[in-house]
Order: C-alpha cells, then structure tokens, then sequence
C-alpha cells in the first residue's frame, strides 16, 4: 500500500475546479487579515493575560507574548509559503499532501480536526459564561438548569447553531458579521489599552522579571512530559517563567494558521494569503504586549485575579462600570474565535473528502452559496453538541497539541518541497530555508514536551483512532487509491440542494 504517495501541487489545484467540490473566490486580504484577527484575539487576552502574569512571569509576561509570537511567525511564514504556492482549501493537510505524503496528510488532517472542533467547543463554553455574566449585568439571569457547568449548556448550543446556519449561507456573509465583531472586539482591547495608561503605576512593574522560585510540584499523569523524561524542577518567574509563560500564552496565538484553511476562496492568494497570516500575526502582537503592560502597570502581579484580570484591574483602580464593557467585548470577541473554528474545521473537512479519504458526498458544495452546507451542518451540530453536554475544560491543552504538531509538521515540509519541486513559482518564500524551518518545528516540539502526560496520553488515542479509519478506509477509498489501481472515478452525484 503507497501510504506515502504525494499528491502533485498540479492536480490539487485542477481539482478545485470541479464544479461539485468549486468554492466561490470571495476574499481578499483585508478580509483574511481580519479573519485572522478574529480567531487569534480571544480567549488569551481575556483570560490567559492574568493567569500567566501571576502564575509564571510577572510584569515579565510581556516578553512572554513576544517569545510566543516569534515561535508562531517562524510557523507563519512556512504557512504563508505553502498557502500561496499551493492556494487550495485544507491548510497544512493540503501542504503535507504535496510534500511528506498521503499517510503523513492524514495525520494532520485529524490533528487539525482536533485543534478546530476541540477548539470552538472550548471557547463556545467561555462565551457562554462571559454572555451569561454580561446579561447578568443587564438584569438577565439564565435559569441554573441550562446555564454554563449545567448538565445542558443552552448558550453554548445557541451560539454554535447560529453560528453554523450563518457560515453554511456563504463565506463572504459569514465574515461580513466577523468584520463586525472584530471592530466591536477591538475597540475594547483599544479602550483598555488608552483607559488603562492612566492608571499605570511605574513601581508595579519592579521587578520587571521577579526572582526564580521553585514552581508546585505535579506528579504522575499531570506534570509536564518534558519534566518526566529528564527529571527536572518546576520553577516559576525568572527567565525560565518567561519561557513557561510563552507556553501558556502560546494558546492566544492559535488561529492564524486557519486564514490558511480559506486559501482556496481568496481572490488573489499568492498576493493576499502571505499578507493575511503574517499581517494579523503583528497586528495581534502588538496588541497583547500592549494590553499586558498596561494590566501589569494597573495592578501588581501578585494581586492580578487569573479569572478575570482586565475587568478586576479596572475595579482595583475605581472603574467597575468599565468591567460592563470588558464583558461586552468578551463577548463579541469570543463568538468570533468560534465562527473562524467551524469555518476552518469544515474547510479541513471539505479537502479530505474532495480527496476521498471520507465519503466524497460530505463535501459537495451548493451552488447557491459556494460552501459544502452537508459538511458544515455536520460539523456544527457534532460542536454544538460537545460544547453543551460536555465537561471539557479539562481538555484545553488538547487544542496546543494538536495546533504544535501541525505545525512541526509543517515547518519540516517547507524544505522538502523546495527540494521535490524547484521549479514551483513561489510569491512568498520563507527566509534561511532549512534554518528557519528546522527551528520552527524544534520549537513546535518544545512547546510539547511541556504539556501533560495525560495530555499526550489523550493526543496518542486520537491518533489511534485516526489510524484505525485511514486504514479501514481512506487507504483504499482515496483519488491516490483509485489511480493506482487503474479503478474508474465514482459516478459524480448532484451537488447539495
């Protein structure tokens, strides 16, 4: 069996011209820029900016976001290659498929489906606390049997419908109410930023990087891999606590590698997609350094509350009324990192099954709105469904693995398709190749190790279940398959109605 067996950058591309799997070339790259933006800024700046400044790095943290802004461009701009040489939907699942082969594709395939799905469930249940804390704040109380931690999540299942019904109308509709968000979304980042300067206290940030201390020890399934494997120490603060505090923040980056996931819809993505990635990449990095030395200028890190540190920050300086709007923007940041979720996860989707490694009928497309409505009402009620019946909090670092090993993966795909394929005109090429490469999956692999036993646990059954159904089907169902077993192609059937 030819499991790895590649798939030429030529046939991918003539493949998204059939008419039952064709999308509709509707973005460009403020579009995708702002795409990006949406699903980056969310969860992070709202919540992960106070844990991380009183757990790990003090006023320090600030360093924190840079380091795991670095460790994500080097990975963005591996991303922001393939998507223009290779402009077809399914981000780095269509990049291994050309590069490192069908099994390796696959891989990823699933592992982003893990990112995606896991991802927008995850969130999906933040938003639901942060709207039910907002309408409380109007006078609205959410009854107790179907509010966030009950046995039924209703917000968390109403945004995901909504949601759904929305992207499966078109992708220009979709990001036409996410360029709404994301302006309402980065107003209130832009009003914490400006609201917060006058209240910075310059000896709040000394000590800027705060002394080593010994970290709480965790033993057993729950301690990082990396400190089992070569017995090392917890510590926390200290230049050690920036690096694990670009650990824990690295989960506010996650998202700029979905613009890639759109590569297939946008207008010009040789000029567009490289522009989108790394554009929202810098914008989203200057906003969080920003935001997070303005929280720690506010209020001295060790009194930062880790759930809720930017509206507590202004209450500790006499400003509860600011905290309405902090949640407002919470909320609307929120609901867009779901949107661009359920996008990506049924874009991945949608390139595995135009390549029949699942059903080819999940991703007809509609002729009406250009989107594979099937697969996306598929996608959005298995989402819906784990974000209100699930307890899932417990699985947040589900999504970093998932997002790390793509991106390694990734990373190491670069040089080899520079290599196969010299002759590709490449728009966006990244710098220092293989250097810059290697580093960037060296560092994807890091980040890791850092992550739980159980983690890794959890991550090794997904992957065997994904094994179980490439094996059983997609080995002897996909194009590739058919091809070399000289097999006549499947009979078209009638696009989605």
């Amino acid at each position: 069996m030819g499991v790895m067996r590649t798939k030429s950058i030529e046939q991918s591309i003539q493949e998204t011209d059939e008419p039952e799997y064709q999308l509709k070339k509707k973005l460009g790259a403020l579009d995708l820029t702002v795409f990006g933006i949406g699903v980056i800024i969310g969860a992070g700046i709202f919540t992960l900016t106070g844990r991380a400044a009183a757990d790990y790095a003090g006023p320090s943290i600030a360093l924190s976001f840079v380091l795991a802004a670095v460790c994500c461009g080097l990975a963005a701009l591996c991303y922001a290659e393939f998507a223009s040489t290779v402009p077809v939907s399914g981000s780095a699942y269509t990049f291994s498929y050309a590069s490192l082969g069908e099994l390796v594709a696959w891989i990823i395939g699933w592992d982003l489906l893990l990112e995606l799905m896991l991802g927008a469930s995850v969130v999906a249940q933040g938003w639901s606390q942060y709207a039910t804390l907002f309408l409380d704040k109007l006078g609205i109380t959410v009854p107790e049997a179907v509010a966030p931690g009950s046995a039924f999540d209703l917000p968390a299942f109403v945004l995901v419908v909504v949601l759904t019904a929305l992207i499966a109308i078109g992708i220009k509709e979709s990001l036409r109410v996410n360029l709404v968000l994301v302006a309402v979304k980065l107003f209130v980042v832009l009003f914490v930023i400006i609201a917060g300067l006058g209240f910075v206290n310059g000896a709040n940030y000394s000590p800027f990087i705060p002394p080593s201390q010994a970290g709480e020890a965790v033993d057993g399934i729950q301690a990082p891999l990396i400190q089992v494997l070569f017995g090392l120490e917890p510590t926390t603060f200290g230049v050690l606590g920036i690096v694990s505090g670009a650990a824990i923040v690295f989960f506010a980056y996650i998202g700029f590698d979905v613009v890639a996931t759109t590569a297939e819809e946008a207008r010009n993505p040789q000029r567009d997609l490289p522009i989108g990635i790394i554009g929202s990449l810098v914008i989203c990095t200057v906003l969080y350094v920003a935001t997070t030395l303005v929280i720690t200028g506010m209020v001295k890190y060790d009194q930062i509350d880790p759930e809720a540190a930017l509206a507590t920050a202004f209450e500790a300086v006499g400003k509860p009324g600011y905290a309405t709007l902090i949640a407002a923007g919470a909320v609307a940041g929120l609901m867009t990192v779901v949107m661009t979720l359920i996008i990506g996860a049924t874009r991945v989707t949608f390139a595995m099954s135009r390549d029949w490694l699942l059903p080819p009928a999940l991703g007809r497309t509609n002729p009406r709105t250009g989107t594979p409505v099937r697969l996306t009402l598929i996608i959005g009620t298995v989402i819906a469904l784990v974000a209100s019946l699930t307890p899932i909090g417990k699985l947040e670092e589900m999504v970093n693995i998932g997002t790390l090993s793509a991106f390694a993966l990734v990373s190491l795909a670069v040089p080899v398709l520079r290599k196969r394929r010299p002759d590709l005109k490449r728009a966006f090429t990244v710098p220092f190749s293989p250097v810059l490469p290697v580093i960037a999956a060296l560092i994807s692999i890091y980040l890791m190790l850092n992550l739980s036993v159980e983690t890794w646990l959890r991550f090794i059954v997904w992957m065997a279940l994904g094994f179980v159904i490439y094996f059983l089907y997609g080995v002897r169902s996909s194009r590739l398959a058919r091809k070399d077993r000289d097999e006549p192609v499947p009979a078209r059937e009638p696009a989605d109605a």
